[in-house]
């Protein structure tokens, strides 16, 4: 079975309680043989779980920050903090960092304020970033353009938006990251995007517990489902079942700039 990396799940305890284990096994067992683990909160007990558990296993990394709808919680000095942990080795990205204007539930001015102190700590460590985007496609653009985030690098989480949003983030050199939603039949605009995405430039998440793909959307997702997801993708691509799954790992690894495996 061909090895397949879901670049972005939540791996926090209370999302499966009493079963984390098992989940992580049978993600193992579904041939998912990395995963990146998100630990971005409003806190940081969420950043520190996700280290503890890349620390635990060889095959889980983390990326630490701060999530927007939590941005109005964050300090100065929680941003401190935020640096110190972004440092560890097994830390290979920040974020989820970036906008939601769908929710709104942080002012926009502080979901900006941090998205832009996230981008600066990227620069400064040397690390991708992974962005949260949605329903704010212009301010992101701006942020993205302005904070010179090209020279950061990363990806695009979760990819809802529109081509203009797609296009930029290339030209930025970032990564798309495609979920569950390509099969999705409300799906079709991500599917657009998908297929102008140049094929060194995708990868796939399942971004649990949320979005499980089809035939298991509405229940509680989990990082084995990742397989599922990367056929829905060569589905939508019009490729052969596995053509691409070969691609989509190098490009994980890229995206990270973790070295392939032996």
């Amino acid at each position: 079975m061909a090895p397949l990396f879901d670049t972005h799940c939540h791996l926090d305890e209370h999302r499966y309680p009493g079963e984390l284990d098992q989940v992580i096994l049978r993600a193992k067992e579904a041939g998912v043989a990395r995963m990146t683990a998100i630990g971005a909160a409003g806190d940081l007990d969420t950043a520190r779980h996700a280290i503890r558990l890349a620390e635990q296993y060889d095959f889980i990394f983390a990326s630490v920050g701060f999530h927007p709808h939590e941005a109005s919680l964050v300090t100065d000095e929680t941003l401190a903090e935020l640096a110190s942990l972004a440092s560890h080795p097994r830390v290979v990205a920040i974020g989820e960092a970036g906008l939601d204007y769908h929710y709104d539930y942080s002012p926009r001015e502080q979901q900006a304020r941090i998205f832009e102190a996230q981008l600066d700590l990227a620069r400064s460590l040397k690390k991708p970033i992974v962005i949260h985007n949605r329903t704010s496609d212009e301010d992101c653009m701006r942020i993205l353009k302005s904070a010179r985030a090209h020279e950061v690098g990363g990806v695009v989480h979760c990819f809802t938006s529109s081509w203009e949003l797609a296009s930029l983030a290339l030209d930025l050199g970032f990564y798309l990251g495609f979920t569950g939603i390509v099969s999705f039949k409300n799906g079709e605009n991500v599917r657009e995007v998908l297929a102008k995405t140049p094929r060194d430039r995708i990868v796939v998440e399942t971004d649990s517990p949320f979005l499980a793909p089809l035939p298991y959307r509405g229940q509680r997702n989990e990082p084995a489902r990742v397989r599922e997801v990367a056929s829905w993708v060569e589905k939508a691509l019009g490729e052969e079942p596995g053509a691409m799954t070969e691609q989509i790992w190098k490009n994980a690894h890229a995206l990270y700039r973790i070295p392939l495996p032996a």
